[in-house]
C-alpha cells in the first residue's frame, strides 16, 4: 500500500458492539414500548409542533433507557434523540464534527403507535462525520431487524433462525413501480403539484412510520421513496440499508445524503435508471 493513502478507518462498531445495541434496542422495546402499546391514556399523549406530530411516554421513557445505555458504551460519541432535540436542537450542530454519533427514533411512527396501530419501529443510526456507517430498524410486535453497516450486506434478523439478505427489487417502468410519497409534509402550490403525479404510478401511499417504509424498500416490496422532512432519526439508518440492498440514495438536487443535512429532498430508488426517471418527475420541487 502506498504511503500517501491513507489508512482505512475501522469498523464504526464491532460485531460485539452490535449485539450490543440490538440488546438494548430489545430491552427498551420490552420494558418501556410494548407494555403502553394499546393502554395508553390522554395524559400519556402531546402534540408537539403540530397536532398531528405527536410524542407519548413510550417515546421518553425508551429514548432515555437507550440513550444512557449508548452514553456508557460509548462515552466520546455524540447521542442525539428525537425527542431531546424537541427541547435543544443545538445538539445538532455538532453531527460534521463527530467522528461517532448516534441518532435515535424511540418510536418511529408514534401517530400509529398512540393510536393502537401496529406500524411502529426503534431507528438507531451511526454517523461517522455526518456519513452514515451503521444502522439497526426493530420491529417490537415481531422482534426481528434490520441491520446494516457501511461494509456489509443488509440482513434481517430475529433472536432465532437464520439471517436473510436484503435486496431491493428491479428497476421498472414508472406505471409499476410502487413507493411512498408524503404529500401531508407539503403545503400550497408544491402539495398540489405533487399531488398531481401520482396517478402516474401504482401506489403510493405512505405508512406514517419510515422505518418500516425502509424496510419495505429493502426486501424488495416496494420501490421508491420521497421525503421533505430531513430529520437524521428518521433517515440515516434507512438510506444506509436501502443503499447497500442495492438501490440509488441520493438528494433530488444531486450530492449525497448526510445526517446532517436538514434541507432539501432524499430520493431513493431500485437503481440509478429508475432514479433519473423519477428526478425528472419530481424536479419541479427543486426549480
Amino acid at each position: 500500500m502506498s504511503d500517501n493513502l491513507p489508512a482505512p478507518l475501522p469498523p464504526a462498531l464491532s460485531k460485539a458492539q452490535q449485539a450490543s445495541v440490538i440488546n438494548v434496542v430489545r430491552r427498551a422495546a420490552k420494558s418501556e414500548i410494548m407494555p403502553r402499546f394499546r393502554r395508553l391514556n390522554s395524559a400519556d399523549i402531546r402534540a408537539k409542533a403540530r397536532v398531528d406530530d405527536l410524542v407519548t411516554e413510550a417515546d421518553i421513557a425508551a429514548e432515555a433507557m437507550i440513550t444512557r445505555a449508548l452514553q456508557i458504551a460509548f462515552p466520546a460519541a455524540l447521542v442525539i434523540g428525537e425527542e431531546a432535540v424537541s427541547k435543544d436542537a443545538s445538539v445538532l450542530d455538532g453531527i460534521n464534527e463527530a467522528q461517532l454519533a448516534f441518532h435515535i427514533d424511540p418510536v418511529d411512527g408514534t401517530w400509529n403507535f398512540a393510536h393502537g396501530l401496529g406500524v411502529f419501529a426503534v431507528i438507531i443510526a451511526a454517523t461517522r462525520y455526518g456519513k452514515p456507517v451503521f444502522g439497526l430498524i426493530y420491529d417490537p410486535l415481531a422482534d426481528d431487524w434490520a441491520i446494516v453497516t457501511e461494509d456489509g450486506t443488509p440482513q434481517m434478523q430475529r433472536p432465532f433462525g437464520p439471517a436473510r439478505d436484503l435486496k431491493v427489487a428491479m428497476g421498472k417502468p414508472l406505471e409499476e413501480l410502487s413507493g411512498f410519497v408524503a404529500v401531508d409534509t407539503y403545503t400550497g402550490d408544491r402539495q398540489a403539484q405533487l399531488v398531481a403525479t401520482l396517478p402516474a404510478f401504482a401506489r403510493t401511499n405512505p405508512l406514517r412510520c419510515s422505518a418500516h417504509e425502509y424496510r419495505l424498500i429493502a426486501q424488495g416490496h416496494m420501490d421508491f421513496l420521497l421525503s421533505e422532512s430531513l430529520n437524521s432519526w428518521d433517515h440515516a439508518a434507512g438510506a444506509l440499508l436501502c443503499k447497500q440492498a442495492g438501490a440509488h440514495v441520493e438528494m433530488l438536487d444531486g450530492g449525497d445524503y448526510t445526517a446532517a443535512r436538514n434541507t432539501g429532498h432524499l430520493l431513493v430508488a431500485p437503481d440509478r435508471v429508475t432514479w433519473n426517471k423519477l428526478q425528472k418527475v419530481f424536479s419541479f420541487l427543486v426549480s
